[in-house]
């Protein structure tokens, strides 16, 4: 039985793929493949955006190789920075109701 961990990996390499193979690739996402995702599955995240070119901004930034196309490696490389805020955000919270003891 797979873990914890072992089992999100296989969901990030599954959600990835499931959006890539929209256009008959499935190892890249186009810029509207990578929209369609962030709008599905990270609808919050979107909603605490401020600026209506949040995703251009983020396909920009993710095609590191500059071909117009995300592979899964610059696709986690996003994954990564939001975890890595939202335990950053995790630790403030925990500080914070430390504090109020």
């Amino acid at each position: 039985m797979p873990s914890e961990l072992e089992r999100s990996m296989e969901s990030l390499i599954m959600v990835f793929h499931r959006y890539a193979e929209k256009d008959g690739d499935g190892n890249t996402l186009s810029k509207k493949e990578l929209k369609e995702l962030m709008q599905t599955e990270l609808a919050s995240f979107l909603k605490s955006q401020k600026d209506p070119a949040a995703i251009d901004k983020i396909m920009k930034n993710l095609d590191q190789n500059g071909d117009g196309m995300v592979n899964f490696e610059e696709f986690v490389s996003l994954v990564v920075d939001l975890s890595i805020a939202c335990e950053q955000i995790y630790q403030l919270h925990i500080m914070k109701a430390a504090a109020k003891k």
